[in-house]
C-alpha cells in the first residue's frame, strides 16, 4: 500500500509538470516519510549526495554529451552522409539508406539520439528531398536512424543503466553492438522492402546512381578514427570509460575545427547544450537514488518475487509480460524517467528469475529505442518533424514500417539471449 501511494506521489506531481528530477526528489522525499523518520531521510540524502558526487564514472556522461555537441556543431552528420551514399550508389533507396548507415557511425561517437536525430535531420532532409524522396519516407529514415545513438554504444543510456542497476558499463557497451548492427540491417531491409512496394517514394535507381557520381565533398576517416579510439580505448582496456570520454570530446572538437565549421558562436552553444543536459542528468540521479532507498525499504522487489512463486508463472511469461509494460509506457512517457524509475525493480526481479543483467539492460533500452518514435510522444519523430518543419502526423506514419522491424529485431533478443551476450 505504501509504494503505490509513493507512485501516485510520483505520477501526481508529473501530471502537474512538474520536471522529472524535481518530482522523483519530492516523491521519494515523502514516500520515505511514511516509512522511516526524519533523521534517517536526512542521512540518507547526504549519503546520495556524496557516493554519487564522488563517483568518476558519471564524468562519463558530461563528456560524452559534450562529444556530441561538438560533432553536431562540426556539421560531421553531412560528411557521413556523402560518404556513405556514394558507397551505395547503384542500390534502389542508396540515400535512404546512407541516412541510416550515417546514422550508425554518428551514434558509436555521440551516444545521444537527439542530438544525433537534430544533426541527421539538418543534414539529409534537404539531402533526399532534392533527390526525390517524399516527405514520408525522408522523415521517418531520419527519425529512425537517430534512434540508433541510444543502442549502439558508447550510449548515454548504456551509462545511466549501468549506474543505477550496479551492472557493468562495459559489458553493457559489449553487448549493444550485435543488437545495434542487426537494428540497423532491420532498417535497411525495411527501406529496400517499402521501396519495393512503393517506388513512388523515391527516385529512380539511376537517378540516385547519377546524383552519387556528381556529389563533391564528405570524409568519413576522421569519423571512424574517432570510433576506432574510443571503442578501441573501451574494449581493451588501455583507458577508463571516463578517461575515454574526455578523449573523444576533444577528438570531437579537432575534428569540428579541422572542417571549419567550429565558430566560436557553435563552441559557445555545444557547452552550453552540454551543461543544460548534464544538470538535468545529474539532478534525476541524484533524486532517482532517494526512490531507489524507498524501493529497497517497501520491499516490492521481494514482494512481487513472492507473488509470482505463488501465481505459477514461468519465469518466461513474466519477462514477456514486463516487456509488455515498458512498451505501453514508452507510449507515454519520457524514457529517461521509465529507466530510472523502474530499472532497479524490474532489473532485480529478472535477476531473481535467472536472467542475465546485462542482456536485460539491453532488452530495456530496445523497448526505450521503440517509444523514442512511438506515437503520441516520441521524443526523436518530434524533434524530427520539428527541425524538418513537417506535420507530425505525417511523421508518425513514416515510422510506422520501421516499427515493425524494430519489433522483429525485438523478437530475435529475446528469443536468443546469446546475441546480446556473445561479446560479453
Amino acid at each position: 500500500m505504501t509504494f503505490a501511494i509513493g507512485i501516485a506521489i510520483l505520477l501526481g506531481l508529473m501530471v502537474l509538470a512538474v520536471p522529472i528530477g524535481f518530482a522523483l526528489g519530492l516523491a521519494g522525499f515523502l514516500s520515505l516519510n511514511m516509512i522511516v523518520p526524519l533523521s534517517m531521510i536526512q542521512t540518507l540524502m547526504s549519503k546520495v549526495v556524496h557516493e554519487t558526487t564522488s563517483n568518476m564514472i558519471l564524468l562519463t556522461i558530461p563528456m560524452f554529451v559534450l562529444m556530441a555537441e561538438f560533432l553536431a556543431c562540426g556539421g560531421v552528420a553531412k560528411d557521413l552522409l556523402l560518404a556513405c551514399h556514394r558507397m551505395m550508389r547503384g542500390i534502389k533507396g542508396g540515400l535512404a539508406m546512407a541516412c541510416i548507415a550515417a546514422g550508425a557511425v554518428h551514434a558509436a561517437a555521440t551516444g545521444s539520439s537527439t542530438a544525433s536525430a537534430a544533426s541527421l535531420a539538418r543534414a539529409s532532409f534537404p539531402a533526399m528531398r532534392a533527390a526525390g524522396y517524399a516527405p514520408l519516407l525522408s522523415v521517418g529514415t531520419i527519425a529512425i536512424a537517430g534512434t540508433l545513438a541510444i543502442m549502439i554504444p558508447p550510449s548515454v543510456a548504456f551509462v545511466l543503466f549501468g549506474i543505477i542497476t550496479e551492472t557493468s558499463i562495459g559489458r553493457l557497451f559489449m553487448g549493444g553492438i550485435i543488437p545495434g548492427l542487426m537494428t540497423a540491417a532491420g532498417y535497411m531491409v525495411t527501406i529496400a522492402i517499402v521501396l519495393w512496394f512503393k517506388p513512388e517514394l523515391g527516385p529512380s535507381r539511376d537517378r540516385e546512381t547519377q546524383d552519387a557520381k556528381i556529389e563533391k565533398g564528405g570524409s568519413v576517416w576522421p569519423m571512424a578514427l574517432l570510433i576506432a579510439i574510443v571503442l578501441g580505448g573501451l574494449y581493451s582496456g588501455v583507458a577508463t570509460p571516463t578517461e575515454i570520454s574526455a578523449i573523444g570530446a576533444l577528438g570531437a572538437l579537432l575534428i569540428s575545427l579541422g572542417t571549419g565549421r567550429m565558430t566560436r558562436k557553435n563552441f559557445i552553444h555545444a557547452v552550453g547544450g552540454t551543461l543544460k543536459i548534464t544538470t538535468m542528468i545529474m539532478t534525476i540521479i541524484f533524486c532517482a537514488h532517494i526512490v531507489g532507498y524507498f524501493i529497497t525499504f517497501s520491499r516490492i522487489t521481494d514482494t512481487l518475487l513472492e507473488w509470482i512463486a505463488v501465481s505459477g508463472m514461468s519465469p518466461t511469461a513474466v519477462m514477456l509480460v514486463v516487456v509488455g509494460i515498458y512498451l505501453v509506457l514508452g507510449m507515454f512517457m519520457d524514457q529517461a524517467a521509465i529507466l530510472i524509475l523502474t530499472a532497479p525493480i524490474s532489473t532485480a526481479l529478472m535477476v531473481g528469475l535467472g536472467f542475465d543483467p546485462v542482456w536485460w539492460g539491453i532488452i530495456i533500452i530496445k523497448t526505450a529505442e521503440v517509444g523514442l518514435v512511438s506515437p503520441p510522444l516520441g521524443l526523436v519523430t518530434f524533434i524530427v518533424a520539428s527541425t524538418t518543419r513537417t506535420e507530425l502526423p505525417a511523421s508518425f506514419r513514416g515510422v510506422m514500417p520501421f516499427l515493425v522491424a524494430e519489433f522483429v529485431t525485438l523478437g530475435l533478443l529475446l528469443a536468443f539471449p546469446q546475441l546480446t551476450l556473445w561479446l560479453t
